[in-house]
């Protein structure tokens, strides 16, 4: 089946559903990426678009669709809802994944709120967690000690990026893993990656 993710900005998809993404594709399914931004507030734009190529092909994505928008400067929804379904009409995704809603940061947000509307009629819906994200309570579960490797690849990808934490002296990396371990302890496994669902259709 056909696999999208998207995030608001280079990175976020990466931190949030890399080892998930690598195994649906290890597993023979395709993954596309949509990318809202080019992150250019948290660095050099054309620098940060190059890094997430390269994650790309880390994570075995298919193609990667971006969304053209300003980073820090959400525009107005119907155009975002409007470019993701778009995409959704040319990818015909059977699960996305997208950030979580309750984040101090704008972009991601809005992204949430406009996913929400342009995957109204998409079975499969999960929202991941970033290092931004707020009161997250997940519900669902993926191992991914199998693809932590691949995870912390794509995210070295965005070598940029590897710094710029709210903890200082701690990278993305030690983040990521931290957060794996944590989420891997609630569902009695080592390593995972969590979401909340929007909708989650279990075939029998």
């Amino acid at each position: 089946m056909n696999i999208l993710a998207l995030g608001a900005h280079p990175d976020d998809i990466e931190f949030g559903c890399a080892g998930t993404l690598a195994k649906y594709a290890n597993n023979g399914h395709t993954v596309y990426l949509m990318v809202m931004t080019r992150g250019e507030k948290g660095g050099d734009g054309e620098e940060r678009a190059t890094e997430q190529k390269k994650a790309r092909e880390i994570l075995m994505a298919k193609r990667i669709f971006w969304g053209g928008f300003s980073d820090t400067f959400p525009p107005a929804q119907k155009d975002l809802i409007d470019a993701i379904e778009r995409v959704i009409e040319n990818v015909d995704p059977k699960m996305i994944f997208v950030n979580f809603s309750d984040d101090t940061h704008q972009d991601h947000r809005e992204l949430a709120r406009a996913l929400n509307s342009a995957a109204r009629n998409i079975r499969n819906v999960m929202y991941y967690e970033v290092p931004s994200t707020q009161h997250f309570t997940p519900k669902v579960f993926v191992d991914i000690e199998r693809f932590m490797d691949i995870k912390k690849q794509a995210l070295m990808a965005h070598h940029s990026q590897m710094m710029k934490t709210n903890i200082e002296g701690l990278s993305i990396l030690e983040i990521s893993r931290s957060l794996a371990n944590y989420r891997g302890i609630q569902a009695r496994i080592r390593f995972a990656e969590a979401f909340c669902p929007e909708r989650l259709i279990i075939n029998l």
